[in-house]
């Protein structure tokens, strides 16, 4: 497994995994409730090794983007997508990174697994019980939007009605941005090009690309990516990426909404990246064999890649 070293000894920039798992998460509950015989392997570990030790442990896909401006030397934390298990991850990997509050947050699309963590927001926000502090910016689709004011009407209201007590609830700071990749935003000091792609031929996803000096593309949730977005990561179109970070569902076959590892080993040989991180893995992976498998591909096709885990840290100089 890769190093989990705390922040405290890189003041750079770095990229931190908060999640690399499916929307169920691993381990899948089916496997421990009713454990098949033999017991899936990998599930089962959750009952045995600390999930700060197991890489099998996987909570909802999410990344802690950590910017270091030489500039000023501060730091500015981003995150991408709030999903069913924030919490959790905000317990064992904010504490271990020493992540000590959020700038901003991005939003890739609506959907459960990355959205349904928003109310705990305000445990990392300052404590005002009459919501007097400074609300955090988030980005999201216009998509994303109506459905966020359908599932959380509490965090959208600007106004309390006549009658109405006063509750302490996150304060967030909506902004919307384009599903097109020639209207980039910045948050917290970082341009981000939405990448939009499909999760499943119904519906749009974003991915971001970001960093000057290391390029980043992080595409969690794809079932297919159109041309417009591919020649803006591709090697062969654009400048190479120094870190695709990519969906990967299940090891075999295909699926309607996600990557499966065909598809993902696929996409990664024709975007040609310098490095590629694989996320959103079922239980169907096994950390350490799978990357002794991903470990022959590389050295076969020049291309390094492999699973990420929980609580990894990537040091990078992204400007």
């Amino acid at each position: 497994m890769e190093s989990q070293n705390s922040s405290k000894c890189n003041d750079g920039s770095a990229l931190i995994f908060l999640g690399t798992g499916c929307s169920s998460a691993i381990p899948n509950l089916r496997c421990l409730l009713e454990p098949s015989d033999p017991p899936c392997s990998v599930c089962s570990q959750a009952l045995s090794v600390p999930p700060i030790q197991n890489p099998n442990y996987r909570c909802n896909t999410s990344l802690v983007i950590d910017h270091y401006s030489k500039s000023d030397n501060t730091h500015s934390y981003i995150l991408i997508d709030v999903g069913k298990t924030f919490r959790e991850q905000v317990l064992r990997w904010f504490t271990f990174h020493n992540i000590p509050r959020l700038d901003s947050i991005i939003l890739t699309h609506e959907h459960a697994d990355a959205v349904l963590g928003l109310d705990d927001i305000r445990s990392v926000q300052p404590y005002s019980p009459i919501n007097e502090i400074d609300p955090t910016p988030i980005y999201l689709s216009h998509h994303a939007m109506d459905s966020i004011v359908e599932k959380f009407p509490y965090l959208v209201q600007k106004q309390l009605k006549p009658g109405q007590e006063i509750r302490r609830v996150a304060q967030l700071d909506w902004r919307i941005i384009e599903e097109d990749h020639q209207r980039p935003f910045v948050a917290s000091g970082i341009q981000f090009v939405p990448l939009p792609v499909m999760h499943g031929e119904d519906y749009i996803s974003l991915g971001f690309l970001f960093g000057e000096k290391c390029r980043v593309a992080y595409i969690s949730d794809v079932s297919r990516i159109p041309s417009s977005t591919e020649h803006v990561i591709s090697k062969a179109s654009a400048e190479q990426l120094d870190i695709l970070i990519l969906d990967t569902l299940y090891k075999n076959g295909s699926h309607n909404t996600h990557f499966c590892l065909p598809q993902t080993l696929e996409t990664v040989k024709r975007l040609c990246p310098k490095r590629a991180l694989l996320i959103g893995m079922t239980h169907e992976f096994d950390h350490y064999k799978d990357n002794d498998f991903l470990t022959e591909w590389s050295q076969r096709e020049g291309i390094p890649v492999q699973l990420a885990h929980d609580g990894l840290r990537i040091p990078v100089e992204l400007s």
